[in-house]
């Protein structure tokens, strides 16, 4: 790394610090990556034991518990990464957690999987005040520095994450019985919100690597995710979301979904630069396929319901194994990368966990149509969906539990 490149690098770390941190408490994103990866394994493949009624698990209802842990568990470990890291870059004065307070915050995302797994035991209430509370705070860390910023760049993070808080609590009022709404509808809901938050992450996401990655192979050109593109998709993924909420059998969701769709595959237009089409570059592509299968997923959402095929909820796996996974997949080896000071890379591992994310998809949306064997595949799809996070563990825990390449502190 150039002295250049150093002075860009640690311009983001300003305001590390002082004093010693053990390694895997060095920045944000390392603690929740260490366990994220190996809790992502063990939910999704006993979720397809307990969905083929091989285990049994003392929860009343296991489709609610799996949606809220794939939504809300999962989720919320990637959200409190992305902020934890994100935070001190698009604001340069903001102080990075780490030490003793980053390892309380990761404890409480432990005991708000631990409560839920076990809220018949701790109590809907206590649970809620857990799950909700460190999302609450996490939105709180969030929104100070975005209101704070004169040209308001990323206020819109800030409002994102207040609608996840909104959307949880109403999730546990709906258990509590204090809301006479049924928490599946809010799941639903949920889902969707978390993904315009997913789209406003992956924006800064992929202008940060794409453009490391162009610097490193000395192409002289800016990538840019146009915010009009994204503002299009969220205006989307919002009506459909809220349509889908309040009038669930309106005959408008297939073409809203279709616009969905559309929306999402012009973001692609973005990769067209103006001296260099990148579409197709290795690691560029990791970010491409997670975009294109967004958009299939829409539609395919889309001519469920124009041909009333009544196969929304397989159908909907587009979303949560298909983007859901390519999108936890791919953002924690850019950020286990990136920000541990090396290159961005490909290898033919990664890639493999790749098309597996994708072979995964595929295979849960179609299973309406293999019924007889519908158990073999939820347990066969659920395994590949979770070796790719096998191969992450196997390649990026040696980064993650060593200092930054280039030295610099985090």
């Amino acid at each position: 790394m150039t002295e250049l490149e150093k002075q860009y690098a640690s311009r983001h770390y300003l305001y590390y610090p002082k004093g010693y941190f053990p390694t895997y408490l060095a920045y944000g994103f390392r603690p929740i990556f260490l366990l994220l990866a190996p809790y992502i394994i063990i939910n999704i493949i006993l979720w397809s034991f307990v969905f083929g009624g091989y285990i049994n698990l003392p929860i009343e209802n296991t489709l609610n518990w799996h949606m809220y842990e794939m939504i809300f568990g999962v989720g919320t470990a990637m959200i409190v990464a992305f902020f934890l890291t994100g935070l001190p870059e698009l604001f340069p004065s903001v102080v990075p957690i780490v030490g003793k307070k980053l390892a309380l915050i990761v404890l409480w995302w432990v005991l708000g999987r631990f409560s839920f797994w076990f809220m018949d035991y701790f109590g809907v209430l206590f649970t809620a005040i857990i799950n909700v509370g460190l999302m609450a705070y996490i939105s709180y860390l969030a929104a100070i520095p975005a209101f704070k910023d004169r040209n308001k760049k990323h206020v819109s993070l800030a409002y994102s994450m207040v609608s996840i808080v909104i959307i949880q609590a109403f999730f546990f009022a709906s258990e509590l019985k204090i809301l006479e709404i049924n928490s599946y509808k809010i799941l639903l809901l949920s889902l969707i919100l978390v993904l315009v938050l997913i789209f406003l992450a992956l924006r800064r996401v992929s202008m940060e690597s794409i453009n490391e990655l162009l610097e490193q192979e000395k192409i002289d050109d800016t990538f840019l995710a146009k915010s009009f593109r994204y503002n299009l998709v969220i205006f989307c993924l919002l009506l459909y979301g809220f349509v889908e909420f309040f009038f669930p059998n309106n005959s408008t969701l297939a073409y809203i979904c279709f616009a969905c769709g559309a929306s999402v595959l012009a973001i692609l237009n973005d990769f067209i630069l103006k001296d260099n089409n990148i579409l197709f570059k290795p690691f560029v592509l990791y970010i491409v396929t997670t975009i294109l299968l967004t958009s299939i997923g829409f539609f395919f959402l889309g001519f469920n319901y124009l041909f009333e095929l009544n196969v929304t909820n397989h159908f909907r796996h587009f979303i949560t194994t298909g983007t859901f996974g390519m999108v936890f997949y791919v953002i924690m080896i850019i950020v286990s990368t990136i920000h541990t000071g090396r290159e961005i890379f490909t290898n033919l591992y990664l890639t493999i966990g790749l098309m597996l994310i994708i072979i995964s998809t595929f295979i849960r949306a179609f299973i309406p149509y293999y019924f007889e064997y519908s158990m073999i595949l939820y347990i066969l799809s659920s395994i590949l969906w979770a070796i790719p996070f096998v191969i992450y563990i196997k390649i990026f825990f040696p980064f993650l539990l060593k200092p930054r390449a280039d030295g610099i502190k985090g």
